[in-house]
């Protein structure tokens, strides 16, 4: 890779991933739209890396909190706010895992286009639009029950879909349910965590199956890039959503999906 695939990569995962617009979408769009080659499996697992690092970073008192509830309610076998926040993101988690591990293959191979990036960015932009002026409660993550847990976690597995935005999704449902939008988007950045995870992971796999030679200084410098945007993305949104909403994402996801059927239909 030269120096600005590398930055407008990297720029574009810290900036998307945690945005409710698709970062899976605008990663497969810059090799469509460039001449750029794929940048490989060890870029997206230093890109993933990074952003994982700067939600941690972000969210860790209340990582750290959880963490500490969680480990004393498998002993205790009783649950205070943060253990049940924790057992929340696990369980929430299983989902889409379950669906990448059966659907992984096929999505990659059947729905990897632009227009059904386009569907997804106009089909769940809507939705969310729809959420997001009618549903939106007061209800906070401290308040989530175990319906909550099942609804949004079954929306995020339609996050395998290109286009849907696995923040986008949880953040929908989690308005349809009656949460506020800070309390959404927090807690779809705690679900996050282990999503991140297992996606490097899964990763991480299929690059030890692969024996190119490894740029570390590009793998270090993406990885930084992209926990730095992805922490300022993280800090910013949510100043951003408490004051004018999830509207200006709905638009832009409108324009893209209506630029995708207009270049690529």
């Amino acid at each position: 890779m030269d120096w600005l695939q590398l930055l407008l990569l990297s720029l574009v995962q810290g900036l998307t991933e945690f945005l409710p617009v698709s970062s899976s979408a605008h990663l497969i769009l810059v090799p469509v739209l460039t001449s750029w080659e794929d940048q490989g499996l060890a870029f997206d697992v230093a890109l993933h890396l990074g952003t994982l690092a700067a939600v941690v970073v972000y969210f860790r008192q209340e990582v750290i909190k959880m963490t500490v509830s969680w480990t004393l309610s498998l002993k205790t076998r009783q649950l205070d706010d943060d253990a049940r926040l924790a057992w929340a993101v696990i369980w929430g988690t299983f989902p889409v895992g379950l669906a990448g591990l059966i659907f992984n293959d096929w999505i990659e191979s059947q729905l990897r286009g632009p227009l059904v990036m386009a569907f997804g960015l106009i089909f769940f932009g809507l939705l969310l639009a729809y959420a997001d002026w009618f549903n939106r409660g007061q209800r906070t993550e401290r308040q989530i029950t175990w319906k909550d847990v099942l609804v949004i976690g079954l929306a995020q597995a339609l996050a395998l879909i290109p286009g849907t935005s696995r923040s986008g999704i949880t953040i929908t449902a989690a308005l349809l349910l009656g949460w506020t939008r800070e309390a959404a988007a927090r807690f779809s950045f705690l679900l996050s965590i282990p999503v991140i995870t297992l996606a490097a992971l899964l990763e991480t796999y299929g690059l030890l199956q692969e024996t190119h030679a490894v740029d570390w200084a590009a793998l270090f410098i993406g990885a930084l890039m992209s926990a730095v945007s992805a922490y300022l993305c993280i800090h910013y949104f949510l100043a951003f959503i408490k004051r004018l909403g999830m509207q200006p994402f709905v638009v832009y996801r409108l324009i893209l999906g209506g630029l995708l059927i207009y270049f690529f239909w």
